[in-house]
Parts: C-alpha cells; structure tokens; sequence
C-alpha cells in the first residue's frame, strides 16, 4: 500500500526547498507531476556534480515524479494549468509574491475552480513583509537565521554551510505543513494557502536562542566544534590520522568518557555535574580526552568507547558512507536503473514505517518525459499537443 497513492501534487516550484517537499510527498506515491519551463528547466537540472552532461543532483531531487513542460506564463499555459489543477489535490509553487496573480492563476482563482486544493508557496522570505519581493535562497536564511553567526572558529568569521541547508529543512516544513493541511481537509472538506518563509524553519531547529535572548540578553557565539551545552564535545585526531566525533550531552555518558580517558579526578569537580559549567573547563577536557585519543589508532578507540558505552562516531566523506555496515543495514542507499545513466544510486526515504513504507521508483526523468501522458488525461489529443509543442507551450 502506498499511503499517498489517492494524492495528486504538482510541483511547480523550483531549486530545493518546495521540490524537496514534494519528493517526500512522492516517496509515499503521491502522484506528482513537476512541472518545468520549455527552454530552461528546473534549475536544478545544472546544479553540482554532472556524469555524461547529466545533473546527479536531479535525480535525487525529482525521483518518483513525472516530469512535464509548461509555460505558465502564456495564456495556452495557463489554461492547461487550470484544467490540470481543478483535478490536484496540492500545488508547490516558489515564485515570487504576485507572480501567480500576475499570470491569472491567483490562490483565490485557483480555489474557487477547486476548494479543496492545497497551495504551498515556498518563497525566501513569506508573502508579506519588507523583503517579500526580494529574490531569496537557502544562503540568505542561513545568514538571517543566526546559523551563520554561531557557526565558526571563535576568531575566525560567520561560516555558511557547504550545503543547501536551510532549503532542506525548510522541505521538511513544507511536507508537514501539507500533511496538516490535508489532514484538516479531511474534517472541513476545504483545501487552504500555506505560506512558508525559508528564514524561518531553520531558526527553529536552531534552539531556544530567541527565547534565551529575551529572558536574559545572551547571544550565542561560535564556539567551533564545540557546544555551550556540553563538554568535551570536539573532533580528535587519532594515532593513524583519522578524526573521531564525540558527544557527551548525557551526564553519565561524560562522566564515562573521563573515566575511560583516566581523568575520573575531573568527575568529581563541582562544576563537572552540568553541561554548561563543564563547557567552562572546555581547554582541560579537550586536552585530557585529545591527548588520550592522539595515544591509539581510530579502531581502538572507537572499540574502547563502545565498550565503556560512550558516544563516538568517525568523521566520514562519501566513501565512508558508500561502505558502512550500519547505513547498509538501513538500506540507505538504493540502487536504480536509469533511462540515461543506465544506473544512478540515490538516497532512500529516510525512515522506516512498518505498514506503509516509502520507496523510490526512479531517479529523476529527463525533461517532458510525461508531457503526452498527462496532457492526454487532460483531455488533450495528438493534434492539441502538437499545437501545444509548436508555439513553445509545452
């Protein structure tokens, strides 16, 4: 059973955030149809790595969606879009505040034709507001959310993830939003607007700061690899070269790394009981559990701490993950043939759910691969396709 198999979702957005949520939706059978400009594309087609002028990224991201081109911006276009909508359950959409008005498919039209569609509108910065109109990325939210700020070496300047971070937890959002939306959908019988700001889930994620800062002033500070919760919590280097992660954020698992390192001495400092005071004596636990850790190679390490059940884990690269025994014991990583790869690993849906699981069906299809299947549901024959494709519609 595919628990989304009665959804229908087009996916009108592009880049990362509002696409990302409709994969989710898509990895539990939502039927979602993604729809691309004619000439340009999702410009995600051309982000990052590329194999054969293929873009990996791509078929990741639009894995489990039937691809179709669309201009929604000529009238032809958007009388397609309307029939195809009238018959959706959810619309993504991310175009700037006003676009969709401007090209007579506002939420109000959309909902009058079909009150029970749900549109998501993924924009940087909301639909409202100062800079609502302003284009915006994941970049600029990891900057306005505080991550930037408190990310970082002490000394050292603001650090942005290598990653498209704030898109990606911004996607979560989005999929729950749509999940609450639908779910109310079933009591009221009424689809509804949901309008989510980029800049804002992340600064959820990133803790009580705005809470702690109007209670008592503070303002989190970058601290590195280590956290103002908890200590020792850093990245040690081991005999043979290779780096180890350690987390002590349960007192009894901090208490466990010191006797382990033979520093039980420092478990019985008044100011080791919590993870903030210890976090103030940061240089001399790193230094006792560093110095430890510097003595033996990587596998005795991680075999002692395992035995004295305290936290650690290696600091992997790909090649790591490709090979490890626990995400092979996941099935984190699926293997798929591909029309244009001929195979392409992705990642899998990422939990487990024991009577209705996701799956990945196929990574992302080439451009318009399903223009004729879905235009044909619509109601749209050889020649009305043709027609479509020669003015540059579809």
């Amino acid at each position: 059973m595919r628990s989304l198999g009665n959804l229908r979702v087009v996916d009108a957005a592009t880049l990362f955030a509002g696409p990302m949520a409709a994969t989710y939706l898509a990895d539990f059978g939502a039927d979602v149809i993604k729809i691309e400009h004619p000439l340009r594309g999702d410009p995600a087609r051309g982000h990052g790595p590329t194999k054969d002028g293929i873009g990996l990224w791509w078929k990741m991201l639009a894995r489990n969606k039937r691809t179709m081109t669309l201009d929604l911006s000529r009238p032809q276009g958007q009388e397609v879009a309307l029939k195809m909508l009238a018959e959706t359950d959810v619309l993504v959409e991310n175009f700037r505040p006003g676009t969709l008005e401007r090209w007579n498919l506002s939420p109000e039209r959309l909902l009058e034709e079909n009150p029970r569609l749900i549109i998501a509108r993924v924009t940087g910065f909301g639909q409202k507001g100062p800079m609502a109109h302003r284009p915006g990325f994941g970049t600029l939210a990891e900057a306005m959310s505080g991550f930037a700020a408190m990310t970082g070496e002490p000394e050292g300047p603001p650090t942005l993830p290598p990653l498209a971070l704030a898109d990606g937890i911004a996607a979560l959002a989005v999929a729950y939003a749509i999940m609450v939306a639908v779910h109310s959908r079933e009591q009221t019988g009424r689809g509804q607007i949901i309008d989510l700001a980029i800049i804002e889930p992340i600064l959820t994620v990133l803790g009580p700061q705005v809470t702690a800062f109007h209670a008592t002033g503070a303002v989190p500070q970058r601290t590195g690899n280590r956290s103002s919760s908890n200590a020792p919590r850093n990245t040690y280097r081991t005999r043979d070269g290779r780096w180890l992660a350690i987390s002590t954020s349960a007192q009894s698992i901090a208490e466990r790394v010191m006797r382990l390192v033979g520093r039980e001495d420092l478990v019985d400092e008044p100011w080791f009981a919590s993870g903030r005071t210890r976090f103030e004596h940061a240089d001399e636990l790193d230094e006792a559990v560093g110095t430890w850790i510097a003595a033996r190679d990587a596998d005795e390490v991680v075999a002692e701490f395992e035995k004295a059940q305290a936290a650690i884990a290696p600091i992997y690269d790909v090649r790591d993950i490709a090979t490890d025994p626990q995400y092979e014991a996941l099935g984190t990583v699926v293997h798929l043939p591909d029309e244009e790869l001929g195979s392409v690993a992705v990642h899998n849906v990422p939990f487990r759910m024991s009577d209705t699981p996701g799956e990945i069906r196929w990574a992302g299809r080439s451009k318009g691969h399903d223009n004729d299947e879905v235009l044909e549901s619509l109601g749209y024959g050889a020649d009305d396709r043709a027609t479509l494709r020669d003015a540059g519609v579809i």
